[in-house]
């Protein structure tokens, strides 16, 4: 392998293809290092509503791209975190959040680590996420994380956006700083004797060679898996869902605009809502093991009501997995040719940008020389099935017993030994944040979700005592400060036309 390519091809465009291809642009274009991407006009980009984790204002900050023109240009809007109706049917906790953690949030954090604490321990205080975050009081009043106030009560939030509109957008950007698009076909992969990617051959444009390639293609994975052999690794063991169904309805900018990923659970699955500029992005994610496309739509538009009677559905299928070696040989695999879990939580744009960092990172380190590969396919690994974990603890966790495919997801007996250790350890009286210590490999979800995701889904024992008078007071001058700070905070619907004027 050599240590510096003269000339990088990715294969594949989206958001995948053209996130890696303006960081390897912006990174190493002055090194006269050639960057092109070749991308078919037949195989488009899968244009639902996404959203994305705070880490996505790290990339874009890296390539000096302000939030306004990129969320104008995606019709994007703020995200402050993601509610969880109908998962848990315990009194109580029929819904919480997965908030962003902020400063703005250690007076109230502290309290709730220790009331969860202590509601594990069997006493009866208050001990649910809601009433200790900024940003789940920000969505109950339909606000944005841009302060009133200036910069002193500065949140971390996401985003939700087009994934086509965005893609689009990163593909104008990276065209501007000197990325060769070029539209084709590819029809067969070169390899050399010794198992590297020579080249490719193209419909149109005859033979393209490179000295480093990056599969962008998919979930076919044409460079990883086809010609490389990377095979799958199945995770269908712990994550069920295999299948949704998207459906597209109107939002109104005069009315409340929501500034929260709702992911409902119905009876066969859950429902994705994501709000965009000029719409609503819905999804139904299930098994198809316990329910059919057909009767999976059916219960979509039932579910979304009248704004959906006219609107297409879009059919999506997928194999939950990884592959092993994202880095394998003169490849890098970005995106869906690395594999995919589940729409869940939003974790794919974190998962793409991780790699793409990494990678930056390792040739930053010592080039393109394997030196790196195993510990930054290790890394990713570690991402990946931490990620994976943590959605497999929601299904775990739930409490309904409406339907087999609920009862199946809470009595599934296969998890990884981190999974089973954090759970068991949650049930037991010790320091939970030693099992936390113990378990977790990844920075993909840490203290603050799992106790979020435990806590929220209300999975405690019966109390046995009341908490003290004293920590009833802590609890309710949380809850009032917490919902104060929030006002301080634009109206969602108001900060998104600012940003599209």
């Amino acid at each position: 392998m050599i240590d510096t390519p003269k000339h990088i091809l990715i294969l594949g465009g989206g958001n995948a293809g053209w996130m890696i291809a303006n960081l390897m642009a912006h990174q190493w274009s002055k090194q006269g290092i050639k960057i092109s991407l070749i991308e078919s006009e037949v195989i488009g980009t899968v244009g639902v509503g996404e959203g994305s984790t705070p880490f996505i204002q790290d990339f874009f900050a890296r390539l000096g791209i302000s939030e306004a023109k990129w969320m104008k240009a995606a019709n994007a809007t703020y995200k402050c975190g993601i509610s969880f109706p109908d998962w848990s049917t315990k009194k109580g906790f029929e819904n919480y959040v997965h908030p962003f953690y902020s400063q703005i949030d250690s007076p109230h954090v502290p309290l709730f680590f220790d009331n969860a604490d202590f509601r594990r321990a069997g006493i009866n205080i208050n001990a649910h996420p809601d009433d200790y975050f900024v940003t789940s009081e920000l969505i109950a009043q339909s606000r944005s994380p841009i302060s009133n106030t200036g910069s002193n009560n500065k949140l971390d939030y996401g985003y939700h956006f087009d994934a086509e509109l965005l893609g689009h957008f990163l593909k104008g950007e990276g065209i501007a700083r000197g990325v060769k698009h070029i539209t084709d076909k590819v029809t067969k992969i070169e390899k050399s004797p010794e198992g590297d990617i020579l080249a490719v051959d193209t419909l149109n444009s005859g033979r393209i060679s490179a000295d480093f390639f990056v599969d962008c293609s998919g979930f076919k994975g044409l460079l990883i898996q086809e010609t490389l052999g990377e095979s799958l690794i199945s995770s269908d063991k712990y994550l069920y869902n295999d299948s949704a169904v998207a459906i597209q309805t109107p939002t109104n900018l005069s009315k409340k605009l929501p500034s929260d990923t709702v992911s409902q659970a119905i009876k066969h699955g859950w429902v994705w809502k994501i709000p965009l500029g000029n719409r609503f992005g819905n999804g139904y994610v299930y098994s198809s093991k316990y329910l059919s496309s057909e009767n999976a739509e059916e219960e979509l538009r039932e579910h979304l009501g009248v704004p959906s009677r006219n609107a297409k559905a879009l059919h999506l299928k997928w194999k939950p997995g990884r592959i092993s070696q994202h880095w394998k040989r003169n490849c890098l695999a970005v995106g869906l040719s690395q594999g995919f879990l589940e729409p869940l939580e939003a974790p794919m744009l974190n998962i793409i940008q991780s790699t793409c960092e990494g990678f930056v990172s390792c040739f930053e380190k010592g080039g393109f020389t394997n030196k790196y590969q195993k510990v930054f396919n290790s890394e990713i690994n570690s991402l990946i099935d931490g990620t994976r974990d943590y959605l497999q603890a929601h299904y775990k966790l739930n409490s309904r017993s409406d339907s087999a495919y609920w009862r199946d997801s809470r009595n599934n007996t296969e998890m990884s030994k981190s999974l089973k250790g954090i759970l068991e350890g949650w049930e037991q009286t010790g320091c939970f944040n030693q099992v936390l210590r113990t378990h977790l490999k990844s920075n993909a979800y840490l203290k603050t979700s799992w106790y979020c995701l435990l806590a929220g889904m209300g999975h405690f024992p019966v109390p046995e005592k009341e908490g003290s008078i004293a920590s009833v007071d802590k609890h309710k001058q949380s809850k009032e400060a917490v919902s104060s700070q929030a006002k301080s905070f634009v109206d969602h619907a108001k900060q998104i036309e600012k940003i599209y004027m």
